[in-house]
């Protein structure tokens, strides 16, 4: 073997020694923070995001529409999971809001026609007192649901997993289809100038 030759060796392979550790180390790191990049910094496109119905109490005690932005989903139950997230975060309008603070989504499924949503006994403790607040609440939640995920045709609303569960009012043991008779009139254009 020519000494040059050997000169050489001993050179690389150390060197790729310490490029394989330090990529090795570089890709650990963003493994482990969940943030592989996919696209060169800078050629990120714009988030893709759809348009979502949200329903919560006008001044009236009825159900009113706010309108929202929400990033956009595949799967039919992540989409509902996300859109009661957001449904629970509030209005960001001067609609209030109807639903417990810290509602907990426990499970939410998708069988045909129906959703199932069970909630955390939270929702049921810490809604407003009397009928007409939990009648706002299930149906902010049910008409929220078949609004934006037309599929979905009824709404089964249970509790930590009872299926049976009764708010003080409300009986949630059966599932309910949506009732927009509960929503205030959409405003006419002479109506808004006025």
């Amino acid at each position: 073997m020519k000494p040059g030759r050997r000169i050489g060796v001993d050179v690389l392979v150390p060197f790729l020694l310490v490029a394989l550790v330090f990529g090795g180390l570089v890709w650990k790191k963003y493994h482990e923070a969940g943030q592989l990049p996919t696209e060169p910094p800078g050629q990120q496109g714009p988030a893709v995001v759809q348009k979502v119905v949200l329903l919560y109490a006008n001044d009236q005690a009825q159900l009113a529409r706010e309108a929202r932005e929400v990033e956009r989903c595949e799967d039919r139950a992540t989409c509902l999971r996300a859109l009661l997230e957001e449904l629970f975060r509030g209005p960001i309008s001067d609609l209030e809001n109807i639903f417990p603070e810290w509602t907990t989504i426990n499970q939410v499924r998708i069988e045909g026609n129906l959703a199932i949503v069970d909630l955390g006994a939270d929702f049921a403790e810490g809604l407003a007192p009397g009928s007409s607040a939990e009648m706002l609440a299930v149906y902010g939640i049910v008409n929220t649901i078949c609004i934006n995920l037309p599929e979905i045709k009824l709404v089964q609303i249970s509790i930590n997993g009872n299926r049976q569960a009764r708010l003080r009012h409300l009986d949630l043991s059966q599932p309910l289809a949506p009732d927009y008779d509960l929503e205030a009139p959409a405003a006419q254009p002479d109506q808004e100038r006025n």
